[in-house]
C-alpha cells in the first residue's frame, strides 16, 4: 500500500478519537436558517473507486438544490475524477501543503455537510468543526455522535446506493440506483488526438479491449504474467489490446507487452491524465481489470467489464448490471477487505491466483460477442 495512504490511516487511528472529542468541545454548530440555496460541502477522501460511485448521489443532490454552491473536499489521488462532474462548483484538497484547503473548508460557513467517509473519524471531526447545522454521515463508530443525520452503513449494499442514502437523510427523498444506466460523461474537450490514434489502431480489429493490471494493494493484483498470457491470446485473435495505468504501472505493462508481443497492442500507461484515461475507456468495447478505480470508471461511462475479485466484497464493489461480469472464487477466507483495510494474505493471494487465464478468456467471450465493431 502507498506509504502516504497508510500514514493517513495510522494517523486517524491514533488521533481520530481525540479529534472527535475536541471538535465537540470547541465547536458549537450554527442554527439552521431557512434558505432555498444552502451552501453544501461533500467530504470524499480515499481512492478513485469511491469517488466514481459518488457521482449518482451528487446528481441527486444537485437536482434537489439546483442553485446551491456544492463543494467537494477531496485528496489529490481522487480529485481528478471530480472535474468530470457537472454537479459541483469546486474541488478543495485537504492534503495540500500547507493545508489551506482544509482550513478554508472548515471556515466555509456551509449549511449542509455530507461526510461520505465510511469509517475513519477525522472527517467526522471536520464536518462538526465547520459548524454546519445539517451534518450527515455513516454511523459506524463513535463518529456517529458528530452527525445530526446519522445513516446506517451496510457491507451488503452496493456503494453507490450507500452514498444515495446519505443524500436521502438530508433531503428526505428516496432514490433509485439504475444499474444499467451510465452516470459519468467522459470529457471530450481535448479528445482529437486520442480519437485519431484509436481510429488508426482499431482498423481491422474485432474490438478494443482495455487491460489494467494495477491495484492499490498487492492482494488485488492478478499478476502481469496472467494479463500478458491473456493479452497474447486476445491479440492472436485480432482483438486490439489497450494498456492503461499510471506511472506506478509501467513495469507491469512492460511485462505484459513482453509476454503478449507488440502485435495488436497499444500502450497508454503513464501517458494520460485521469480524465483522458476515462475518455479512452469510454471508447473501449471491454475493460478487464482487478478490483480497481479504473474498473469503476469503466462502469460509470458504460463500458462493459470483466472484473477479478478476491479480497474485495463483490456485492458492494463489483459493477452491477447486465454488461458486467465478476469472477470470484468465493473462498472461505475472502472477502477480507473491510472499511478500506486489506490484511496481508497468508495464502499467497490464492483467491486471485486460482483464477485461470482460460476462465477469463471464457468470460470475455460474452461481452466481446456483443461488440458492434
Amino acid at each position: 500500500m502507498n506509504w502516504k495512504i497508510e500514514g493517513l490511516k495510522r494517523f486517524d487511528g491514533i488521533f481520530g478519537r481525540l479529534a472527535c472529542l475536541a471538535a465537540k468541545l470547541f465547536t458549537t454548530p450554527r442554527k439552521l436558517e431557512e434558505t432555498d440555496s444552502p451552501r453544501i460541502l461533500v467530504i470524499r477522501p480515499g481512492g478513485i473507486g469511491d469517488a466514481v460511485l459518488l457521482f449518482p448521489a451528487l446528481k441527486e443532490l444537485r437536482k434537489s438544490y439546483p442553485e446551491s454552491l456544492i463543494d467537494i473536499l477531496a485528496e489529490k489521488r481522487n480529485s481528478g475524477i471530480f472535474f468530470l462532474s457537472p454537479c459541483i462548483n469546486s474541488v478543495i484538497l485537504y492534503d495540500d501543503k500547507p493545508p489551506s484547503g482544509l482550513f478554508s473548508a472548515i471556515r466555509g460557513k456551509y449549511d449542509i455537510v455530507i461526510d461520505t467517509e465510511q469509517w475513519h473519524r477525522l472527517t467526522a471531526a471536520v464536518s462538526y468543526m465547520t459548524g454546519a447545522p445539517v451534518r450527515a454521515g455513516f454511523q459506524t463508530n463513535e463518529r456517529s455522535k458528530l452527525y445530526n443525520h446519522p445513516v446506517t452503513y451496510s457491507h451488503s449494499d452496493y456503494e453507490a446506493r450507500s452514498f444515495l442514502n446519505l443524500v436521502s437523510a438530508v433531503t428526505g427523498e428516496q432514490y433509485e440506483f439504475k444499474p444499467d444506466e451510465p452516470f459519468i460523461k467522459a470529457d471530450e474537450s481535448n479528445s482529437g488526438e486520442i480519437d485519431s490514434a484509436l481510429a488508426d489502431f482499431q482498423k481491422d480489429k474485432k474490438a478494443l479491449v482495455g487491460i489494467f493490471a494495477g491495484a492499490t494493494v498487492n492482494e488485488r493484483r492478478w499478476g502481469a504474467k496472467n494479463f500478458g498470457e491473456m493479452s497474447r491470446n486476445l491479440a492472436g485473435e485480432d482483438f486490439g489490446i489497450v494498456l492503461l495505468g499510471g506511472g506506478n504501472d509501467l513495469e507491469s505493462s512492460s511485462e505484459i507487452k513482453n509476454i503478449s508481443g507488440e502485435k495488436n497492442v497499444t500502450d497508454y500507461t503513464g501517458k494520460t491524465t485521469l480524465a483522458e484515461t476515462a475518455y479512452i475507456i469510454s471508447k473501449l468495447d471491454l475493460l478487464i481489470s482487478g478490483d480497481s478505480g479504473l474498473m469503476h470508471i469503466a462502469y460509470g461511462v458504460g463500458t462493459p467489464t470483466v472484473a477479478l475479485f478476491g479480497a474485495g466484497i463483490g456485492g458492494k464493489w463489483a459493477p452491477q448490471g447486465k454488461n458486467h461480469i465478476a469472477i470470484n472464487k468465493r473462498f472461505s477466507c475472502s472477502p477480507c477487505t473491510k472499511f478500506g483495510y486489506t490484511p496481508a494474505c497468508p495464502y499467497e493471494v490464492k483467491c486471485l491466483r486460482d483464477i485461470t487465464v482460460e476462465e477469463v478468456l471464457l468470460a470475455v467471450q460474452g461481452p466481446l460477442s456483443q461488440s458492434k465493431r
